[in-house]
């Protein structure tokens, strides 16, 4: 039997019950275009808004129309393949309020190529780049009181891509939903815009050859929390992964990617499958060669920490944050922050792009009126 959402029970076990408490008193389809809410106060935690988006997939590998759902629970089936074999992948990005009161997307096609990609590895149908587009559009305009002021934080947007068909062999799962929710976000880190201290993990790998570090499944991530769980009781922000072979080279840190400035010359490790090709990662390579800067995507050595003179982090909820120092075998090594650095010339140019105090001449941002 298949019902309809809301109620009942789907024939792949999975449902939205509508449980969770209302986040607002107001609709947020009405003119009330904000929230009542003290955006100063605004940090990186889930504050739940009014509504998701889910699209449905069944076993001949199509997604149906999507719709809305008031934001609340969902329901799986005990055997879905997401619980009981990690088959998942999530994406990350957001949405900027404008000067005029319209909104801005940044690059959603590359977070869209990106899932596609994941699926593929992970053996899994994907939503079509105007597919995901759309649905992000949507979940964008159903929640846009929920996107802070110019100035105050973005709607950070989370799409899910997960095996919620019963499977209990070793297997693909035989059916898929694609759901999105939001939530109004400022600094990821505690540190606020302070710079970062980050430790070189040499114990813990997050990925090794032939797995699925070069794509953002769910699997991930849950592995490295013992290793920041201790890197944070001891006084850091994050921790900076190395190869799993030699234990030599830099690889990424646990939910962004790291650059090493020295002079005009910046470095980041290449993507080879073990490091997650970040978009924020793409648009400062991208940024930085147009503003007279050699990029290089090669292998780094851990040694070259000694010789940088700036190392920030990219990432679309780190956004670009400065690191101002990195423990590496047993010492602590003090890099260059504050104005008039690389990191701040590129940060302030990118989120310049994201608001639209800068012309998007590279035709990233994709405008919602």
């Amino acid at each position: 039997m298949l019902c309809r959402l809301g109620g009942g029970c789907h024939r792949d076990g999975f449902r939205a019950v509508s449980s969770m408490p209302e986040p607002c008193q107001s609709s947020p389809l009405s003119d009330d275009e904000s929230c009542d809410f003290d955006w100063d106060s605004l940090g990186f935690g889930l504050m739940p808004t009014d509504y998701m988006y889910i699209m449905k997939c069944s076993k001949d590998g199509k997604f149906e129309r999507g719709q809305m759902s008031r934001y609340g629970n969902i329901e799986l089936s005990p055997s879905a393949g997401v619980l009981n074999y990690g088959q998942g992948l999530f994406e990350g990005l957001k949405a900027y309020r404008k000067r005029d009161g319209g909104f801005r997307l940044f690059r959603p096609d590359q977070n869209a190529l990106r899932m596609m990609t994941g699926a593929e590895r992970m053996c899994m149908p994907s939503p079509s780049i105007e597919q995901f587009v759309d649905a992000v559009k949507q979940i964008t305009i159903a929640n846009r009181r929920w996107v802070p002021p110019l100035g105050k934080g973005s709607l950070y947007i989370r799409p899910l891509l997960i095996g919620t068909g019963p499977v209990l062999g070793l297997a693909p799962a035989p059916e898929y939903t694609f759901l999105i929710y939001a939530s109004p976000v400022r600094n990821y880190f505690k540190e606020g815009s302070a710079p970062l201290n980050l430790y070189v993990e040499n114990e813990f790998v997050r990925a090794s050859r032939g797995g699925t570090g070069g794509v953002k499944t769910i699997s991930n991530y849950a592995p490295v929390l013992k290793a920041i769980t201790r890197a944070k009781s001891r006084g850091f922000s994050d921790v900076l992964y190395l190869d799993s072979v030699n234990k030599r080279d830099l690889e990424e840190v646990s939910s962004c990617n790291i650059f090493l400035v020295k002079g005009n010359v910046i470095s980041t490790p290449a993507t080879n499958g073990t490091i997650l090709p970040g978009v924020t990662r793409k648009s400062i390579i991208e940024i930085a060669r147009d503003r007279g800067y050699e990029v290089e995507e090669r292998a780094i050595n851990m040694e070259e920490l000694f010789d940088a003179h700036e190392v920030f982090c990219t990432g679309t909820a780190v956004g670009v944050a400065p690191v101002g120092s990195i423990t590496c075998m047993d010492r602590r090594i003090e890099y260059q922050t504050g104005a008039d650095t690389t990191c701040q010339e590129l940060y302030s140019t990118l989120v310049g792009i994201q608001t639209g105090t800068i012309e998007d001449k590279m035709g990233w941002t994709v405008e919602i009126s």
